[in-house]
């Protein structure tokens, strides 16, 4: 390990959200909000008319802040244990109540040095971080200043995204945490589920205590590969602590 990396992990958090529709159907969508989604579910069709507008929005409407929630917020740290081993710990807040999940998360967040923390997630700039302080606002909110983007030059924001450093500039793809994890020989989390089932296990299995630990061990693969893109060898198993 580098001094650099050492020095940063006494601010740097790894995380991952999951985000399931606002409503449980499209019929439960108030009448403006099915019609705003109507429009959007034209542009998702593409000529593809396979699935209706009420399909559509089961299926992607967890994507979009304007359409949907987070019911889960995981999020994990190094650190050096006892016998000076890299260690990791992860835990996740998660419920039905957004607002008060959000708030949670916000103190979390505001115990470390605005200008010093460094948040890391696979395809963070363009999902998690984002979508965090959408719904922030959408309930009033006020946005941490560890997740104030707006304004600042590139080289200002300090946030990671694991996604970004296997581009090396190349925007041409998407390539999935679940792919790079293959790729670096690094255990899966989608032993249990998968996330395109986080709705159904929401909304029909009611299963909330399964999608969080499906979060924590995506924030478990998301640590592993962080230390793989940088050469550094991976946790071990004993020294990875679950809470939640």
């Amino acid at each position: 390990m580098t001094e650099d990396f050492k020095r940063r992990i006494k601010n740097f958090l790894l995380l991952d959200i999951e985000t399931v529709c606002s409503h449980a159907s499209y019929e439960q969508l108030p009448d403006r909000m099915q019609k705003l989604w109507d429009k959007k579910a034209v542009s998702l069709k593409r000529g593809d008319d396979s699935l209706t507008n009420a399909e559509h929005f089961y299926d992607r409407g967890a994507i979009y802040a304007e359409f949907g929630k987070i019911i889960c917020i995981a999020f994990g740290a190094f650190y050096w244990n006892e016998n000076e081993e890299l260690a990791f710990k992860v835990s996740s807040f998660s419920g039905d109540d957004e607002a008060d999940l959000l708030r949670q998360f916000k103190a979390l967040i505001e115990k470390y040095p605005a200008d010093q923390l460094i948040l890391c997630a696979h395809n963070g700039k363009e999902f998690d971080f984002p979508f965090l302080c959408r719904r922030m606002l959408i309930h009033c909110i006020e946005i941490p200043k560890a997740l104030q983007m707006t304004g600042k030059k590139p080289w200002e924001i300090l946030h990671q995204d694991t996604m970004d450093l296997w581009k090396f500039g190349d925007y041409k793809s998407y390539t999935s945490l679940d792919l790079l994890a293959a790729v670096f020989d690094i255990p899966g989390s989608k032993n249990e589920m998968s996330g395109d089932q986080v709705t159904k296990v929401y909304y029909e299995e009611n299963d909330l205590a399964k999608i969080s630990r499906y979060c924590r061990e995506d924030v478990v693969v998301l640590a592993q590969l962080y230390l793989r893109l940088h050469c550094f060898q991976a946790v071990q198993e004993e020294n990875i602590t679950r809470v939640g």
